[in-house]
């Protein structure tokens, strides 16, 4: 029995197939939902051989994945069909540590947040199924998608789960986790936080790499400035600024849009 299992699992990581059908779905993870044929091809090409004869190296293979040019230059930041949704859970671990979360018990007690309608929809090793949360050829119904491309991580998406991520985040952002054992302290953030542009500038960089546009960001700042927040402020208004400064950069289109 272990010799066919390794005969069989051999077979199929050497089959011809194996490389590019694995790194279209890394790079569709990490990078894009729809890359070019000619960016598959130069990462399974690592895949294939690391430069040294070895086949399966994924530290070379993940480095041609994001260092890639398709991944890294200019052009996919004004093609409306680059990039990918970010996962829910995605969404919710780059907030944690992007702003130093930590547990104050040490048991970093999340629980089950797959309830899309309060919760994330989505949980670590709690998918629906075998096959994950989402199909790597998914395309959502009525959209405009061109021909060939695919969404995979709107799969996710319903009526619920769009109100219900929102809802979670205004609570997490605000109060953390498990009566506030996992929480943020947003130390950073506090030094801006008599300056709405400065403040909003921070949270657009760290969260969206600085892509979120003018017309919101502007939004944003004016929705903030209607509380005036002042040095001599309560410490609850100040942190109420910050929270709301980061859910309403984490509900924009360019930030839920990762390119």
């Amino acid at each position: 029995g272990a010799a066919a299992l390794k005969t069989a699992l051999d077979t199929l990581f050497n089959h011809p197939n194996a490389a590019p059908f694995f790194c279209r779905q890394m790079i569709q993870r990490l990078v894009t939902s729809n890359p070019s044929p000619a960016y598959v091809q130069r990462v399974a090409t690592v895949f294939s051989n690391n430069g040294a004869g070895l086949r399966g190296d994924l530290a070379r293979v993940f480095a041609a994945i994001v260092m890639d040019d398709e991944a890294r230059g200019p052009a996919g930041l004004s093609a409306p069909e680059f990039g990918k949704l970010r996962e829910p859970m995605l969404r919710f671990v780059q907030w944690g540590r992007s702003f130093g979360v930590s547990s104050a018990s040490g048991a970093w007690k999340i629980g089950d947040l797959s309830n899309a309608g309060t919760q994330l929809g989505q949980s670590p090793l709690r998918s629906p199924s075998v096959f994950n949360f989402f199909r790597p050829g998914y395309v959502p119904p009525s959209t405009a998608l061109s021909a060939g491309a695919v969404a995979p991580e709107f799969q996710l998406v319903t009526e619920s789960s769009v109100g219900g991520y929102l809802n979670y985040m205004m609570g997490v952002i605000s109060n953390g986790l498990s009566s506030g054992d996992i929480n943020v302290p947003y130390t950073s953030e506090l030094a801006l936080v008599t300056d709405a542009a400065a403040l909003v500038r921070r949270v657009k960089l760290l969260l969206c790499a600085g892509q979120l546009s003018s017309a919101n960001e502007a939004l944003i700042v004016t929705a903030l400035n209607a509380t005036p927040v002042t040095g001599a402020s309560s410490a609850a208004v100040k942190r109420n600024r910050i929270c709301a400064a980061v859910l309403m950069v984490m509900a924009s289109a360019e930030y839920l849009i990762q390119k």
